[in-house]
């Protein structure tokens, strides 16, 4: 599951408080998932000392993690034991988690060939820790952009300006805008595009807090704005024209999901308007009828050995290509497929596993069955499609064990496999 970052103990006096007793007018930032003007009125509550009670909670959890992340990293692929095949330590390395040697030999000392154990991850990925890291460093810039921007306080801008420097931007520590060393499995020189979903996964989370910092974060400079845009526009040029990337764009699943959704947020926040657009209406148009059967159900993600983790893993990229959508001027959750399903109704599907666990999800589901991933979804569904029975489960179903989260977020946060890595 994604790790923690952190659980220190944060005093009401770290939250936002009343200036004169009059509440401070915030400006929206421009993010790019997130509604800018909720966050806005968030923080105009926060401060005017009108929060709800679930606001002032969320703050607290969303602070934990931010402490936690002002002393941990930063992070850098450089660090990582292995040098990619490039040999260039500043190409991202992952091996793909449920891939095993067949057995190994001393005349087979790889075990080749390696084959496929679906939702059993080989520790053998672990030694190589990009993939670990990417996830510590891309979660440490999100919470440490949203602490500064509801308390205002500079050290957490300045945090987060040193932990995306460090990733990105720095010559000697940053990472090259490709992934196309990301999750090989040994033995094999194939081209495959699967591993993309080590970045898409997550990546998009890191434009909302892009946008935040550039809303006037000390610490995050022009150069540093600069110097992430010509970053971005060069990963996005890998990921629509690389060979890995075409063969990730054609796969039917959730891994063409996250891909349009990367590309979509990367592209709206470098200003091309349109171009996300058309991303995001063509996989609307493309993508439902394929992933969405006429009640609603997921059958590509079904499949999977850990289906009830990948049907909710699918709709974080849909929930937040609805929240992206509707910043452009698309109402995703009103689209209705030739075969009549909306989002609502693959969303509705869940409801029984988020109740009642193992019990309520009549597929397969390996390992831990967490009921509360699919507590994002139904707040984005309640709040944005009114979906009453979504809203009704909410109040029923296990949520977060760190804490919800959400009331602060107001957007769907992306969901790491178990294990912390996705395939």
């Amino acid at each position: 599951m994604r790790r923690v970052l952190g659980a220190l103990a944060v005093s009401a006096s770290m939250l936002l408080v009343p200036v004169s007793g009059t509440a401070v007018a915030a400006s929206p930032p421009r993010t790019v998932i997130t509604d800018g003007a909720k966050l806005a009125g968030i923080k105009q509550a926060l401060r005017g000392g009108h929060a709800s009670r679930a606001q002032r909670d969320a703050l607290k959890v969303v602070l934990d993690k931010a402490n936690t992340a002002l002393t941990a990293g930063p992070w850098s692929v450089m660090d990582k034991p292995a040098t990619p095949p490039s040999g260039d330590k500043h190409d991202y390395l992952s091996q793909a988690p449920y891939w095993w040697a067949s057995e190994k030999t001393p005349e087979n000392p790889q075990g080749c060939p390696y084959v496929n154990k679906d939702g059993q991850r080989n520790p053998e990925a672990d030694a190589i820790t990009d993939h670990t890291y990417r996830m510590w460093a891309w979660d440490a810039m999100y919470y440490l952009s949203l602490a500064w921007y509801y308390t205002g306080d500079a050290k957490y801008a300045k945090r987060a300006a040193l932990d995306i420097r460090t990733w990105f931007l720095d010559p000697a520590t940053k990472m090259n805008p490709n992934m196309t060393f990301s999750q090989i499995i040994p033995c094999r020189t194939t081209i495959s595009g699967t591993g993309i979903i080590d970045s898409t996964q997550s990546f998009s989370q890191l434009l909302d807090t892009f946008a935040l910092l550039d809303s006037g974060a000390p610490g995050w400079s022009g150069k540093d704005r600069s110097g992430i845009k010509a970053w971005l526009t060069q990963y996005l040029d890998w990921m629509r024209t690389s060979p890995q990337a075409k063969l990730e764009l054609a796969a039917t699943n959730n891994h063409g999901t996250f891909l349009d959704l990367q590309n979509a947020t990367i592209a709206a926040y470098l200003g091309h308007r349109d171009t996300a657009r058309k991303i995001v209406l063509d996989a609307e148009k493309n993508r439902f009828p394929v992933q969405f059967a006429a009640d609603g159900s997921q059958q590509l993600e079904l499949s999977r050995t850990m289906s009830w983790h990948y049907v909710n893993f699918n709709l974080t990229a849909w929930g937040r290509m609805a929240e992206l959508g509707k910043n452009l001027g698309i109402d995703v959750w009103k689209y209705r497929a030739p075969n009549g399903v909306t989002l609502r109704n693959v969303v509705d599907q869940l409801i029984p596993g988020a109740l009642h666990g193992a019990a309520g999800w009549p597929h397969q589901q390996i390992g831990v069955f967490d009921q509360s991933i699919a507590a994002d979804i139904f707040h984005a569904a309640a709040e944005e499609a009114h979906d009453s029975d979504a809203a009704a489960a909410l109040k029923q179903m296990p949520l977060p064990a760190g804490g919800d989260t959400w009331p602060v977020r107001v957007s769907c946060f992306p969901l790491d496999p178990p294990n912390t890595s996705a395939s």
